[in-house]
């Protein structure tokens, strides 16, 4: 397989993917609508730079663990879905608190660190287990041969991050639009508890695949 050949097919893939709904979406589109544009995209970042190390350790085998090891997965699982219900019942909560909405209105206007909305797209990424599993099924599948391992899985990630931050910009353009009449306490708790449910949600559609993955 050529290069040309593997980042194509690799692509093909990596865009089916990137387009569906999911957690990484969730997040993106949440802190465009909550905190702006700029923590969009260093949420948007994170996620990317969570992908650049699941390719990496894809490459080098090292999620070979996840398919191989009952006890890995479980715990890979495990954290990703206690953060992923801690994510969406922390924000369903504070949709209910009166104030908080007011002062994250207020906060868009201060100095927020992005960092905060970094770390979130990195630890989301990185407890994702379904991402790693992903990682492993296909980037061995698509290095060129003669191409050193982590240069090839690294390649496709980096690919793979391309296709994903032209989708994030799409949702952050079509998100910056849609906060000039989203701009209130009472969208931004909406946006919350919607979010906050999606998380929730697809933290226990883990635990329950996790727990088929393992009964079957």
């Amino acid at each position: 397989m050529t290069v040309v050949q593997a980042l194509l097919g690799f692509a093909a893939v990596a865009a089916v993917l990137t387009v569906i709904p999911g957690i990484d979406t969730t997040l993106v589109l949440r802190a465009a609508l909550t905190r702006g544009p700029r923590h969009a995209i260093s949420t948007a970042l994170g996620v990317g730079a969570g992908s650049l190390a699941w390719g990496a350790a894809a490459a080098l085998g090292a999620t070979a663990l996840l398919a191989a090891s009952r006890t890995a997965y479980l715990v890979v699982a495990a954290a990703g879905t206690a953060y992923l219900l801690y994510l969406g019942v922390n924000l369903i909560v504070q949709s209910f608190r009166g104030g908080s909405h007011e002062l994250a209105l207020a906060e868009t206007s201060q100095a927020v660190s992005p960092w905060r909305s970094f770390a979130a797209g990195v630890s989301t990424n990185l407890l994702n287990p379904k991402v790693g599993v992903f990682y492993i099924a296909t980037i061995p599948q698509f290095i060129p041969a003669g191409m050193p391992p982590l240069e090839g899985g690294l390649l496709l990630a980096g690919v793979h991050n391309l296709i994903g931050m032209v989708w994030f910009a799409l949702i952050i353009g079509a998100a910056t639009v849609a906060r000039r009449w989203l701009s209130n306490a009472r969208a931004l708790r909406i946006v919350d508890r919607a979010a906050g449910s999606f998380l929730v949600i697809f933290g226990i559609k883990l635990a329950f695949d996790t727990r088929a993955k393992f009964l079957a």
